[in-house]
C-alpha cells in the first residue's frame, strides 16, 4: 500500500477568500515504512501572507519570490500523488487549498485523483477524546522528539506526522505481517514450492512437575487475592 503524508503551509486560514499554498511537503510510506522517496517544494502565492500566518511559519514573500507558481509543480504534485492514500492533519483545511488551486487550473477536486484520505486529527479525536490532539500535542504524547520544530514546516510537520500516524495505528503492522505471510504463500505456491509434510514429526509434551503445579497454584491464588477476585478465570 502506497500512503503519502501531506502538509501545506498558507498565506492564511481561508482558501475561500483568496489565500494560497506556498509549500508543500509530502513523506511516502510503501507498507507503513518510510521509502525517503519525498517531495518538498516552495511556491510563489503571488500574494502576501497574513501577519498572523507568518508568525507560524516565518517564510516571506522576499524568499518566495523566484520560487515557481502552483501551475508549474501541479503535473508534478498530481503525478506523484496520484492513485495513493494521503495521511493529513486537520484534512478539510489541506484539502480545501488543494482543491481551490486546483480548480484555479480547470482540474478535478484532490479526491478524483487519489485512493483516498485518512484525517489523522479525526483519528485522534477518536483515541484520546477530550485532550489536545494538536501536531506538537500528539509528538509529547506519543514520545516522538519534535524539538526541531520552532517554526512550522510542510516537510518537517510531514515527517512527524508519518511517525506520529504510525504510531497510532501500531497495531495495523501485525495485519500488515499476516498480509506479507499470505502473499508469501501464495508466491511460493505458484512457484511450484510444497509445502513440508510434518505429520510424522513427533513433538514431545513435557509436563509440570509437582512442585511446579503447587507454585503456579500458589501465584495464581495471590494474584486472585490482589485483585478482590476479579479476575477472569474466577468470574466465567
Amino acid at each position: 500500500m502506497r500512503q503519502i503524508v501531506l502538509d501545506t503551509e498558507t498565506t492564511g486560514l481561508s482558501a475561500h477568500d483568496g489565500d494560497r499554498i506556498l509549500e508543500i511537503g509530502c513523506v511516502e510510506l510503501v507498507n507503513r515504512k518510510l521509502t525517503g522517496n519525498n517531495l518538498h517544494r516552495y511556491i510563489n502565492p503571488e500574494r502576501e501572507s497574513h501577519e498572523e500566518a507568518l508568525k507560524v511559519h516565518g517564510i516571506t514573500n522576499e524568499f518566495l519570490a523566484d520560487k515557481p507558481k502552483f501551475g508549474q509543480v501541479a503535473d508534478e504534485l498530481l503525478d506523484y500523488l496520484k492513485d495513493a492514500e494521503l495521511i493529513i492533519h486537520n484534512a478539510p483545511f489541506d484539502v480545501g487549498f488543494l482543491d481551490a488551486e486546483f480548480q484555479r487550473l480547470g482540474w478535478p477536486p484532490l479526491r478524483e485523483h487519489v485512493a483516498g484520505v485518512i484525517d489523522t486529527l479525526a483519528l485522534a479525536k477518536d483515541q484520546y477524546p477530550g485532550k489536545r490532539n494538536s501536531l506538537d500535542a500528539l509528538c509529547d504524547r506519543l514520545g516522538i522528539d519534535n524539538s526541531n520544530r520552532t517554526l512550522h514546516g510542510a516537510l518537517l510537520d510531514a515527517e512527524l506526522l508519518a511517525d506520529v500516524f504510525i504510531a497510532m495505528t501500531r497495531g495495523q503492522d501485525a495485519l500488515m505481517m499476516e498480509a506479507d505471510l499470505n502473499d508469501d504463500a501464495s508466491s511460493a505456491q505458484q512457484r511450484g514450492v510444497g509445502r513440508a509434510d510434518l505429520s510424522s514429526l513427533h513433538l514431545p509434551v513435557l509436563q509440570a512437575s509437582a512442585s511446579e503445579l503447587q507454585q503456579h497454584e500458589r501465584v495464581m491464588a495471590e494474584i486472585q487475592k490482589a485483585s478482590d477476585g476479579q479476575v477472569v478465570w474466577a468470574t466465567t
